[in-house]
């Protein structure tokens, strides 16, 4: 018979079971779901509270009304938020950030933030990279020694 665990150690447990290195790993599918640009500006977004469809589409400039559905049905199923039906007449459907998109919101917020704060930086990089002189790419970082 096993030894008995703590509930911190059976987390720990599951926990190292997923590994985001391996290809078939479940949370290599969650990481390429929240790393698209629409669900990161939807859930950035519903940051701000609940929202129809109509108000994340004009916020969402340039989606397609295909993607912006298929992101939510997403967003839905992976728990990150609701969608609601309010019965009035005409039907209002809103959508909002669960606890667990709202738990990921502050790092989505962190990486539109980090963004927009480099993007000069990253566009004269891309530039330096596209001269001629520049051909060979940024320098290489060295990792510290440790």
């Amino acid at each position: 018979m096993p030894p008995t665990q703590t509930a911190a150690q059976r987390r720990a447990v599951r926990a190292a079971a997923y590994d985001a290195f391996i290809a078939q790993c479940p949370t290599r599918q969650l990481l390429d779901r929240i790393a698209d640009k629409w669900v990161s500006l939807a859930v950035t977004a519903l940051a701000d509270g609940p929202q129809r469809y109509s108000e994340l589409s004009r916020r969402l400039a340039s989606v397609s009304q295909k993607m912006l559905t298929q992101t939510l049905r997403n967003l839905e199923r992976d728990g990150l938020i609701t969608r609601t039906v309010i019965p009035e007449v005409p039907v209002r459907v809103e959508y909002a950030l669960t606890p667990l998109g709202a738990d990921l919101m502050p790092l989505m917020r962190a990486i539109k933030t980090w963004a927009e704060e480099h993007m000069d930086q990253v566009q004269a990089a891309r530039t330096a990279y596209d001269t001629p002189q520049g051909a060979t790419g940024p320098e290489p970082v060295t990792p510290p020694a440790g």
